[in-house]
């Protein structure tokens, strides 16, 4: 994180300290966690950790904005939340159904790939993410929007 910001400052303008909290969040792993006065094994695919007061990043798709939460806590959720958006379409399908020109226009005004390898992770491919975080207001409190100017995809 140090040296993003040290690149950041390099190529900006303009001045900036970055003194608030870094968000470190990671999904599909598993973690030993108590819950219901029992020590488990809770497995997050596609999903993080929610605990309370915790700090997390929900991102929407390569055209998508995406969300800065706090974790509520919900032990009905083993105090998790979503990733992400999930998928409407595998990854096949996509490739599939949508040309590289709807793919250009959906990520149009994002600096991203624009490739057909990159297909299978075009917007349409994915729920839309509002209605991801509506369903969700009962895991995360949304601290700040981000609208995407940059998608690095492998």
């Amino acid at each position: 994180m140090a040296r993003t910001l040290q690149a950041i400052r390099e190529v900006l303008p303009i001045p900036f300290t970055a003194d608030v909290e870094a968000v470190n969040c990671h999904h599909n792993y598993i973690s030993r966690e108590h819950h219901d006065g029992k020590d488990v094994w809770v497995t997050r695919k596609g999903a993080v950790s929610a605990q309370k007061g915790q700090l997390g990043i929900i991102p929407g798709s390569m055209g998508a904005k995406s969300f800065i939460v706090r974790g509520l806590g919900n032990a009905e959720s083993f105090c998790s939340c979503s990733h992400g958006a999930g998928r409407v379409m595998s990854r096949t399908e996509a490739k599939r159904r949508v040309s590289l020109d709807e793919h250009k226009r959906a990520v149009a005004g994002v600096e991203c790939r624009v490739d057909e390898s990159v297909i299978d992770e075009t917007p349409s491919a994915y729920k839309p993410i509002d209605k991801v975080m509506a369903a969700q207001s009962d895991l995360v409190e949304v601290l700040h929007t981000l609208k995407q100017v940059v998608c690095v995809k492998g």
